[in-house]
């Protein structure tokens, strides 16, 4: 497949708002596809280059990008900058700029889609002092052959920001259409693979190598997410329930396979380099080969330190001898994904709890199962008297489901409503602040668009600010008097007194109150908040009221 194709394909998409549609589109090019084009085409329409379980990272910002591109157009970087400010898409401006370009350019060599994923492959791969230089000039030869309309979608593919709207639901659709294969196997199978390309080439094989998918140790999957929830509703809904700390940790995955262990963060980052004390201790409490969700907590005083301590090891590359020192971690595991060889999720929660309790002899996070509120009640204050944030309920007959986030696990703590939002936007700060950025505008996210749904100025510290400003300055791709527009990759938490419906934004909710709590670098935008999950938060809220007043 030429990439120009395929870039005919997103444009064609781009301009297709119905799901449906977008489905037929996308199933309708699967079964052309060879077995080493269809990953590549998959991953490609939903903005990845890289398998989901992949932690690895293309290595080309914003500034690399807009030089190669000026380089390739003849004009200098400032007015790259200035097209893309004015466009507010980088992937626009390039097709602009290209087309001046190729009404003076007679020669292109023509673009395939795998030979560009190699390419980018490469430039991955480059290390070094003179990595950036290298990376450039292997930029410069791709735009150099690119169509106009192949430039936008190349270069967003660069940035890893498509915006084509096409969500891992809709691929999944297409993948079982293209194949006349059930849709449910496909989703197991992508839950099971996290590599939706993967799980393509599978489909195209039939149903039989869709069901033999099993979890692969070492390629971390998504981590099963909840959702907020009362105590009373499960207790209704399902009778007895589970009950265990919510810890205010980082998230993590631990793969074992003999005396060989990695470790891997909520965004599926390897990190085992920064916690070989965690590692050795979690080696040492099974003699099985497992794939281990859990949380970690800093610990200092016998007391749960904030959630940043944490981080802060997380994010740690150099003198981890005396950052051991400084904080001590503890593994606190709740679940367990595969023993010896078997994938396991498919097994009720309550299951999968007895087999980890019979293979993990230490670090087992403490449980209460009950239909009784009272003890689930009084697990919750003991989760706080011991300083942990509040309690996670979950439904012991549920399956194990990457990625989700659903009904079957659900957080209570006392603090203000949150939600982890994407940052799209600011403004520029006032008086002391006017050098750093002063207000965001955030988004949830919905069928794989980014929906702004408020804007948060308040609970920064001069420092916070100060630090986001270095987080967000290269990743500006617009401005406009004191706003400017950002290529989406930054989380925050943020706290609200409520959810108003609103006409001001496109997702019809605004934030009553919105307030930062802290950035979730531990996160990526494909785990921001949906606008389904903010609809059902406000129903309840709703609900909630109308009890109140009644």
């Amino acid at each position: 497949m030429l990439f120009m194709d395929f870039s005919r394909a997103c444009e064609q998409l781009e301009g297709t708002s119905g799901r449906l549609e977008m489905i037929d589109i996308i199933s309708r090019f699967l079964p052309n596809l060879t077995p080493e084009e269809l990953p590549v085409f998959v991953r490609f329409v939903m903005g990845r280059i890289f398998p989901d379980w992949s932690s690895r990272k293309l290595g080309i910002g914003p500034n690399l990008l807009y030089e190669a591109i000026g380089y390739v157009a003849g004009i200098k970087k400032e007015q790259v900058i200035e097209k893309i400010n004015t466009t507010g898409d980088a992937g626009r401006a390039v097709e602009e700029l290209l087309s001046i370009k190729s009404q003076t350019t007679f020669f292109h060599e023509d673009l395939d889609l795998v030979h560009v994923y190699t390419e980018l492959i490469a430039i991955a791969e480059l290390e070094g002092k003179k990595s950036q230089r290298e990376k450039l000039l292997a930029v410069r030869r791709l735009l150099g052959n690119a169509h106009p309309l192949e430039g936008r979608y190349l270069a967003r593919i660069m940035l890893e920001e498509l915006r084509i709207g096409v969500g891992e639901g809709s691929v999944r659709d297409a993948i079982a259409k293209a194949f006349l294969v059930d849709s449910a196997l496909v989703e197991h199978a992508m839950q099971a693979l996290n590599d939706a390309g993967e799980v393509a080439r599978l489909a195209k094989l039939g149903p039989g190598a869709l069901r033999d998918v099993r979890i692969t140790q070492f390629h971390p999957v998504r981590m099963m997410l909840a959702q907020q929830g009362t105590i009373a509703d499960m207790i209704k809904e399902h009778g007895q329930i589970a009950a265990e700390f919510k810890y205010d940790g980082s998230r993590f995955q631990f793969h074992k396979k003999g005396n060989w262990a990695r470790m891997y963060s909520r965004r599926l980052e390897d990190v085992t380099g920064a916690l070989p004390d965690v590692i050795e201790a979690l080696l040492a409490a099974t003699e099985h080969d497992v794939i281990l969700d859990g949380e970690i907590i800093a610990i200092k005083d016998g007391r749960p330190m904030p959630f940043q301590s944490v981080l802060r090891r997380f994010r740690r590359r150099h003198d981890v001898a005396e950052a051991q020192e400084a904080i001590e971690l503890v593994p606190n595991v709740f679940d367990i994904l595969y023993l010896d060889g078997e994938t396991i999720i498919d097994l009720s929660f309550s299951e999968r709890r007895k087999i980890l309790m019979n293979v993990v002899n230490r670090y087992v996070a403490p449980q209460v199962v009950s239909s009784d509120p009272d003890e689930i009640e009084k697990m919750y204050n003991e989760a706080l008297a011991a300083g942990h944030e509040g309690i996670m309920i979950k439904v012991p007959a549920s399956a194990y489901t990457p990625g989700q986030r659903g009904k079957n696990w659900i957080k209570i703590k006392p603090d203000v409503d949150t939600l982890d939002l994407a940052v799209i936007g600011g403004e520029w700060g006032e008086g002391k602040r006017a050098h750093v950025f002063g207000s965001f505008l955030v988004a949830c996210q919905d069928g794989g668009k980014l929906i702004a749904l408020s804007r948060v100025a308040t609970g920064f510290s001069d420092e916070q600010l100060l630090e986001v400003y270095d987080l967000l300055k290269d990743r500006v791709i617009k401005k406009s008097g004191k706003e400017v527009t950002f290529e989406p990759g930054l989380v925050f938490e943020v706290g609200y007194a409520e959810l108003q419906v609103s006409p001001t934004y496109e997702g019809g909710f605004a934030l009553r109150f919105p307030r930062f709590i802290r950035i979730r670098d531990d996160k990526d935008i494909p785990d921001i908040e949906t606008l389904e999950n903010i609809r059902e938060r406000y129903n309840l809220q709703s609900k909630s009221a109308q009890a109140y007043k009644a």
